[in-house]
């Protein structure tokens, strides 16, 4: 089975000689479409290094790179960045949202660049699953900072990308609502075959998570995944 994203002995090495530091040990990791992988650990192990490596926002120092099957770390700067485009959806700490666009045209934008029509349902479903429906006419300045995380999250999946990245993506939220996210990302990657990895230091939400792991001294150490995902 291809996978959606294969990582082979990747190492991440930060500074020279005494100041260095080496984030990532030679890891090697798959994921492939349909499966929700989580990822733990406290803050300063590696953990969003890893992710920002996984979907090409950082050159790892060595090791290679495959988004399927195509060799990621080999493509030039404008390649890569078409590739990431296509099939990559991030979901980062930081909403990114821009600041002069409604939360409606944020998604306008994306149907844009990929010159595609305009999907107003599609827009309308993701904003109702998130609880934002209500607040697609209102600027990022007018809401709270979970709410524009959760217009992020929506942006992200509406680009319908194969591989969905997300970094502590319920960080900013309340427990209800993140766990609403969450579930949103299990059932997208389980209905949809989005292969989707979840970096959280909150052990709380991967109990819908197919597999488990641990970043642990650079290394990627697998956990007991729960027995059944149980609703909350």
């Amino acid at each position: 089975m291809e996978k959606a994203l294969d990582m082979r002995q990747i190492k991440k090495v930060f500074g020279s000689g005494h100041t260095e530091i080496t984030a990532l040990k030679g890891i090697d990791f798959s994921v492939a479409p349909g499966e929700f992988v989580s990822i733990i650990g406290p803050s300063g192990s590696g953990k969003s290094t890893f992710l920002t490596i996984a979907g090409g926002l950082q050159n790892p120092t060595s090791g290679q790179i495959f988004i399927n099957g195509h060799d990621f770390t080999s493509l030039s700067e404008k390649k890569r960045s078409k590739l990431r485009f296509k099939e990559i959806g991030f979901i980062l700490q930081s909403s990114n949202l821009i600041p002069y666009l409604k939360i409606q045209e944020q998604f306008y934008l994306v149907d844009k660049v990929k010159k595609e029509a305009l999907n107003k349902e599609r827009i309308e479903k993701l904003l109702t699953s998130l609880d934002i429906l209500d607040l697609k006419d209102k600027y990022p300045r007018d809401l709270s900072g979970g709410e524009r995380q959760r217009v992020a999250i929506g942006r992200a999946l509406y680009n319908d990308p194969s591989l969905i990245l997300a970094d502590e993506p319920t960080a900013s939220l309340d427990t209800d609502h993140a766990y609403d996210v969450v579930k949103l990302l299990a059932k997208e990657a389980h209905e949809n075959q989005k292969a989707t990895i979840m970096v959280t230091h909150d052990p709380r939400m991967t109990q819908w998570s197919d597999r488990i792991f641990r970043m642990e001294d650079g290394l990627l150490v697998p956990e007991e995944a729960p027995q059944g995902n149980e609703e909350k």
